[in-house]
């Protein structure tokens, strides 16, 4: 056994959406979806499906700086 296969990630049942052709290989977590559920690359319709997958860390997004105006006393 090697170091790599000693450490594996805690994978959780998730929620995805992917594409109903059988040639297309598309899928996306169900909280990155888009609303209207349709394939990103075919264009087809998506089913609702479980992937066992590692967690994501959802950062939070900072808001960006305001640029300092030559006006601002």
């Amino acid at each position: 056994m090697t170091a790599s296969e000693d450490i594996k990630p805690n994978l959780t049942p998730t929620k995805i959406l992917k594409c109903r052709n059988a040639e297309c290989k598309v899928w996306v977590r169900d909280e990155f979806a888009s609303t209207e559920q349709t394939c990103p690359i075919c264009k087809g319709p998506m089913i609702k499906s479980i992937k066992h997958l590692p967690a994501v860390q959802n950062k939070i997004k900072r808001q960006p700086r305001k640029p300092k105006s030559e006006f601002d006393i």
